[in-house]
């Protein structure tokens, strides 16, 4: 049974309220960090942890804190990004829904060691039922001393609110989140200035994922040494992992970052194994925005090594026979699936959800979605398979944010390793065109 961090007490009677919660250890995090550190000594303990960011890029959570202006005497903020839309990603509404308290947790004591006296839980639109369970953990925070003036009799205060947008998948971007809550339309910003200098009201700002946020609760409680044990190299600690597709065991898993991805998928204890004993034919590890791997390149590396889910292990080999952990969210999709219908659905997802400010983006999230619409239905013709590859190269890494990149890779990596199936998806025109 692998440990749990997060997930510890999600089986627990009435854990969504403050009462069960701090019965169950909740808030010591704030009481150690409010009472017994100063705010540089948290931001240390979660350099010290190896905490990467739980949103999809990785990037160590402790050293972005430490890029903020502290010179500045603007306010500071933090701002949680909320935002979660990809296809297939579904581990923080899961843990804001089943254990609210755990991430207000979180932004309290991230907010104190960020020195922010205000900060905001960004949601999507979609999410109005979480919003009001997390209204309701804040008020019953706001309550018992947990926020407010002077925290437990600290002279640290902190007002926290809850901000839903209106469900667009580009307000995941940090910089188009920060605009749209400024009331703007969710437009992503130029970088630099990067949020830490520049981010909400141009004020110094840290963005962090809703999973990020929480694992800082038991990094301060455990301290960041004994966290950075946990899991393999730099990937530390625990990750939560939305598993979907054809799986007989469906859920939201919590695992050591290291497990072996074959014992993920085949064991009882996570995926339960492939539905109807069929056999894997693909899967997508970390979200829809990730390269899709073959079953073969996802259980064990190109030099024949086993797959661990890790950032290093996942990525092993490059975009040629890796792939990315991203946000967690893991799809598998079983030997009957067909490729070409799956990224059809991806290009119309990220057709539709593009907001339109990079040419390369607005216009080629379009072609792809009508090429494999054409593949799909039996209209396509040979020369499109490579038309689709040049679009996602010519869309790769000219855009202002990783959104047409999300939008790329799924698609050069489908062809890549896939290539035969588009070929016949493209011969049922050339069998039409013939019997015609």
């Amino acid at each position: 049974m692998g440990r749990k961090l997060l997930l510890e007490h999600i089986n627990e009677p009435g854990i969504q309220t403050f009462e069960v919660y701090r019965k169950k250890g909740g808030y010591s995090s704030v009481e150690k960090a409010l009472k017994t550190m100063k705010p540089d000594d948290v931001t240390e303990e979660v350099k010290k942890s190896g905490l990467r960011g739980r949103g999809g890029a990785g990037f160590p959570a402790g050293m972005k804190w430490s890029f903020i202006d502290k010179k500045s005497e603007k306010p500071r903020y933090l701002v949680c990004n909320a935002d979660e839309s990809e296809p297939g990603t579904f581990k923080d509404r899961y843990l804001m829904e089943k254990i609210p308290h755990i991430l207000i947790e979180g932004m309290i004591t991230s907010s104190y060691a960020l020195g922010a006296k205000t900060s905001y839980i960004y949601i999507r639109g979609e999410y109005m039922y979480i919003v009001r369970i997390l209204e309701k953990a804040i008020e019953e925070a706001y309550a018992n001393g947990f926020l407010g003036k002077n925290i437990l009799g600290t002279d640290y205060s902190l007002d926290l609110y809850v901000h839903p947008g209106a469900g667009a998948y580009i307000c995941g971007e940090e910089t188009a989140l920060l605009e749209s809550l400024e009331g703007k339309r969710g437009n992503p910003r130029l970088k630099p200035p990067f949020p830490a200098i520049a981010g909400l009201y141009a004020c110094p700002t840290v963005v962090n994922n809703v999973e990020t946020i929480a694992a800082v609760v038991p990094i301060i409680n455990m301290g960041g040494d004994e966290y950075s044990k946990i899991g393999v190299g730099k990937s530390t600690g625990t990750k939560l992992i939305s598993a979907s597709g054809h799986i007989n065991k469906p859920g939201v898993y919590e695992i050591e970052l290291g497990l072996p991805v074959e014992e993920f998928i085949f064991s009882e204890e996570y995926c339960g194994g492939i539905w109807k004993d069929r056999r894997m034919k693909a899967v997508v590890a970390g979200g829809s925005s990730v390269p899709i791997l073959p079953a073969n390149l996802i259980l064990t590396t190109a030099k024949g090594e086993p797959r661990l889910m890790t950032y290093e292990s996942l990525a092993d080999g490059g975009f040629a026979t890796g792939t990315m952990l991203g946000s967690g969210g893991f799809i598998v999709l079983d030997e009957t699936a067909s490729i070409v219908e799956n990224l059809y659905t991806f290009a119309r997802f990220y057709h539709h959800e593009s907001c339109g400010q990079c040419s390369p983006c607005r216009e080629g999230t379009g072609w792809m979605e009508k090429i494999l619409h054409r593949l799909q239905n039996g209209h396509g013709k040979k020369e499109d398979i490579d038309i689709l590859v040049d679009v996602a190269k010519k869309i790769e890494g000219n855009t202002i944010c990783p959104l047409g990149d999300a939008a790329a890779w799924p698609v050069a990596s489908a062809v890549r390793h896939f290539r035969k199936e588009f070929e016949e998806a493209a011969l049922v025109h050339a069998h039409k065109e013939l019997v015609a």
